[in-house]
Protein backbone atom coordinates (compact mmCIF):
# COMPACT_ATOMS: atom_id res chain seq x y z
CA UNK A 1 0.00 0.00 0.00
CA UNK A 2 1.55 3.28 -0.88
CA UNK A 3 2.27 6.37 1.52
CA UNK A 4 1.80 9.59 0.32
CA UNK A 5 4.23 12.47 2.72
CA UNK A 6 3.58 15.96 1.51
CA UNK A 7 7.04 18.04 2.32
CA UNK A 8 6.97 21.36 3.56
CA UNK A 9 10.74 22.82 1.13
CA UNK A 10 11.03 26.43 -0.93
CA UNK A 11 13.70 24.91 -2.81
CA UNK A 12 12.65 21.00 -3.51
CA UNK A 13 16.16 19.91 -2.12
CA UNK A 14 15.97 20.58 1.88
CA UNK A 15 13.21 21.12 4.13
CA UNK A 16 13.58 24.03 4.98
CA UNK A 17 10.21 25.64 5.91
CA UNK A 18 7.92 25.61 9.22
CA UNK A 19 4.49 24.06 8.18
CA UNK A 20 2.95 27.05 9.10
CA UNK A 21 4.51 29.41 7.00
CA UNK A 22 5.24 26.93 4.15
CA UNK A 23 4.31 28.94 0.76
CA UNK A 24 4.17 24.69 -0.98
CA UNK A 25 4.38 21.41 -0.53
CA UNK A 26 6.07 18.82 -2.46
CA UNK A 27 4.20 15.60 -2.79
CA UNK A 28 6.20 12.10 -2.93
CA UNK A 29 4.44 8.90 -3.20
CA UNK A 30 6.80 5.52 -0.84
CA UNK A 31 5.57 2.33 -2.53
CA UNK A 32 5.68 -0.99 -0.77
CA UNK A 33 9.28 -1.71 -1.83
CA UNK A 34 10.76 1.56 -0.23
CA UNK A 35 11.16 3.57 -3.31
CA UNK A 36 9.78 7.11 -3.49
CA UNK A 37 8.94 9.15 -6.40
CA UNK A 38 7.22 12.94 -6.81
CA UNK A 39 4.25 13.52 -7.67
CA UNK A 40 3.16 17.24 -7.59
CA UNK A 41 4.08 20.74 -6.32
CA UNK A 42 1.26 21.75 -4.51
CA UNK A 43 0.66 25.80 -3.67
CA UNK A 44 -0.38 26.65 -0.38
CA UNK A 45 -1.34 30.27 1.21
CA UNK A 46 0.94 30.09 5.01
CA UNK A 47 -1.06 29.38 7.51
CA UNK A 48 0.40 31.73 10.06
CA UNK A 49 1.64 35.49 9.89
CA UNK A 50 3.07 37.50 12.50
CA UNK A 51 0.63 37.64 14.57
CA UNK A 52 -0.01 33.94 14.72
CA UNK A 53 -2.62 31.69 12.62
CA UNK A 54 -5.74 31.79 12.52
CA UNK A 55 -8.34 28.36 12.71
CA UNK A 56 -9.37 28.68 9.16
CA UNK A 57 -6.05 29.21 7.94
CA UNK A 58 -4.75 25.99 9.28
CA UNK A 59 -7.32 24.23 8.16
CA UNK A 60 -6.98 25.63 4.69
CA UNK A 61 -3.47 23.82 4.91
CA UNK A 62 -4.71 20.67 6.21
CA UNK A 63 -6.76 20.19 3.77
CA UNK A 64 -4.52 20.81 1.06
CA UNK A 65 -2.57 17.77 2.10
CA UNK A 66 -5.45 15.61 3.51
CA UNK A 67 -4.97 12.86 1.19
CA UNK A 68 -1.40 12.65 2.18
CA UNK A 69 -0.07 10.12 5.43
CA UNK A 70 2.92 12.19 6.30
CA UNK A 71 4.15 16.13 6.57
CA UNK A 72 8.06 16.68 6.68
CA UNK A 73 8.16 20.23 7.86
CA UNK A 74 11.38 21.93 9.27
CA UNK A 75 9.37 22.97 12.22
CA UNK A 76 5.13 22.30 13.09
CA UNK A 77 4.14 23.97 16.31
CA UNK A 78 1.91 22.02 18.90
CA UNK A 79 -1.31 23.30 17.69
CA UNK A 80 -0.59 22.24 14.13
CA UNK A 81 0.63 18.83 15.44
CA UNK A 82 -2.89 18.91 17.17
CA UNK A 83 -4.88 19.67 13.98
CA UNK A 84 -2.48 17.08 11.84
CA UNK A 85 -3.06 14.02 13.68
CA UNK A 86 -6.72 15.07 14.17
CA UNK A 87 -6.72 14.36 10.58
CA UNK A 88 -4.86 11.06 10.19
CA UNK A 89 -1.82 13.13 9.24
CA UNK A 90 1.87 12.05 10.50
CA UNK A 91 3.73 14.94 11.65
CA UNK A 92 7.65 14.97 11.61
CA UNK A 93 9.80 17.27 11.90
CA UNK A 94 12.80 16.69 10.06
CA UNK A 95 15.23 19.76 8.97
CA UNK A 96 17.09 17.38 6.71
CA UNK A 97 17.86 17.11 2.72
CA UNK A 98 14.26 15.85 0.96
CA UNK A 99 16.09 12.54 -0.03
CA UNK A 100 17.69 11.64 3.68
CA UNK A 101 14.30 11.93 5.37
CA UNK A 102 12.12 9.86 2.50
CA UNK A 103 14.64 7.43 2.62
CA UNK A 104 14.31 6.98 6.34
CA UNK A 105 10.52 7.46 6.16
CA UNK A 106 10.43 4.96 4.15
CA UNK A 107 12.59 2.54 5.72
CA UNK A 108 10.50 2.75 8.92
CA UNK A 109 7.38 2.20 6.90
CA UNK A 110 9.04 -0.99 5.21
CA UNK A 111 9.80 -2.18 8.57
CA UNK A 112 6.35 -1.64 9.59
CA UNK A 113 4.65 -3.38 6.87
CA UNK A 114 6.85 -6.82 6.99
CA UNK A 115 5.48 -6.82 10.72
Amino acid sequence: MSYKVAVASSDGKFINQHFGWAQQFMIFEIDDEGEYKFLELRENTPACDVEGHTEDAMTRSVKLISDCDAVLASQIGPAAVDVLVDNGIEPYMAPTFIDEALKELASMKKGVNKE
